[in-house]
């Protein structure tokens, strides 16, 4: 049956408006631990095995129960490089805390709103109350808003299931958004810009991007991918201390690119806030561009590559910015980073969807309205996350796509997904196929 576009809005307008009366009414997480098939190298450390979060939100909508699902992996090493603890030590941390929010879910967050209320109200929590309990470590911020994403995606997932339609569909009907309506101003506020933001013909493709480690052997590792699977899009792990060094690495990968056949590589390095400064970037793009200047064309972003504080780290982005876009990752975490973020003259974001669904959709928004440019990264998102970030690259308007590297360092983690959706977990031509736009939820199964 085909649907005219009356009633495909009609159908969202009804959805939008049901989706206001949802309520949590149960929660429950469970862990599984992943193993690397090869350690993933970042500035902090080598992840070589890691905790994944399952979670599963009951929700009541209209007396309509429905039961929806996510999941992500407790990477300690990214959101709480803290030396102090052990990994045991902050995995144990995160998963204390992902039990106490299944704990909290239907009492503090269980009145009937929205999911994005929902979501944005989980998010507001896990940055300004911190743990419940005296372990002796005690998730940072970031780290805490990771172990909350998979409760706000899980909510969002249960109502488009409870109402049959797509968690992007739920903004055609407006409503308020007070801890956020703030930022945004003009007619409409935080649900305008969503609306505004969100696709009208979203995409089916996005390029897949290999992550190039310090380490790693270009003819045993990356020659291979692009072989089999015609990767062309290729994300380098830097160290952010040398820049020639790093330099000769990202023209190393653009000459090996273009000698296995690539013609058109594309690049993006991050140093996973290894640069002492912006200085040192705008010397790395000079000596990149005297090596090589096709290599240096070549390179389309620049993940976060100072310190996570944006406040305590401040810098000016402008000079690099002219020159390549420069976009905030680590340091984007709360609504008003996303202002200091601009005043910084950063070109963009770079979303996560393992901070929050709520929060990367609000921030995706105002970046829209303010004309900033849109990357969505990835957390080696498996299974449910996998499928949840290429549903948010479908609708949202992103530079790159989505970056989705579990299918090269946990593949096992995917085995349940791959024969629904076969042409996403299996990278062909370079692409991922990503969900279809009609997706229920978030795709959770």
């Amino acid at each position: 049956m085909t649907i005219s576009a009356g009633g495909a809005r009609r159908e969202k307008v009804d959805a939008g408006a049901a989706a206001q009366r949802a309520r949590v009414v149960e929660a429950a997480v469970r862990f599984i631990e992943q193993p690397f098939v090869k350690p993933l190298i970042i500035s902090s450390g080598a992840i070589e095995v890691i905790t994944q979060a399952d979670a599963v939100v009951m929700v009541d909508v209209n007396g309509q129960i429905e039961e929806g699902h996510s999941c992500i992996y407790l990477s300690d090493l990214w959101a709480w490089p803290e030396p102090a603890y052990t990994h045991e030590q902050r995995d144990a941390a995160m998963r204390a805390y992902c039990q106490q929010l299944a704990q909290l879910l239907p009492s503090d967050f269980g009145t009937a709103a929205h999911p994005l209320i929902t979501g944005l109200h989980l998010h507001e929590h896990a940055i300004h109350v911190e743990p419940i309990g005296s372990q002796s470590a005690t998730p940072p911020t970031l780290a805490r808003c990771v172990c909350a994403s998979i409760f706000d995606a899980a909510v969002h997932d249960a109502v488009g299931r409870a109402l049959g339609v797509s968690a992007f569909d739920l903004y055609e009907v407006g409503f308020a958004v007070p801890g956020a309506d703030p930022f945004f101003g003009g007619i409409g506020g935080t649900v305008a810009a969503i609306r505004a933001l969100l696709q009208n013909e979203p995409r089916t493709t996005s390029p897949a991007w290999w992550l190039v480690g310090k380490a790693d052997d270009l003819e045993r590792d990356l020659r291979p991918a692009i072989e089999r699977h015609g990767y062309f899009g290729f994300k380098l792990k830097t160290m952010g201390q040398d820049a020639r060094i790093d330099a000769s690495r990202v023209t190393e990968v653009y000459r090996a690119a273009r000698r296995w056949g690539i013609g058109k590589p594309r690049l993006s390095v991050d140093s996973n806030e290894a640069n002492p400064d912006a200085q040192s970037v705008l010397d790395f793009l000079e000596v990149l561009r005297a090596i090589d200047a096709q290599a240096y064309e070549a390179l389309e972003i620049i993940e976060q590559p100072t310190g996570r504080d944006i406040e305590r780290h401040a810098f000016d982005w402008a000079e690099v910015a002219k020159r390549k876009p420069v976009m905030v990752d680590e340091g984007l975490l709360t609504l008003k980073s996303m202002q200091i973020a601009r005043e910084q003259h950063w070109s963009g974001f770079a979303l996560k969807t393992c901070k929050g669904h709520s929060y990367a959709l609000t921030a995706a928004a105002w970046a829209h309205r303010h004309g900033m440019q849109l990357s969505l990264q990835d957390l080696t998102n498996p299974g449910a996350s996998m499928v949840h970030a290429a549903l948010f690259a479908a609708h949202v308007p992103t530079q790159n796509g989505v970056e989705l590297n579990s299918p090269q360092f946990t593949p096992n983690a995917n085995d349940a997904w791959r024969n629904v959706y076969p042409n996403l977990f299996q990278v062909h031509d370079g692409l991922h196929q990503l969900p279809p736009i009609h997706t229920i939820g978030l795709g959770g199964m």
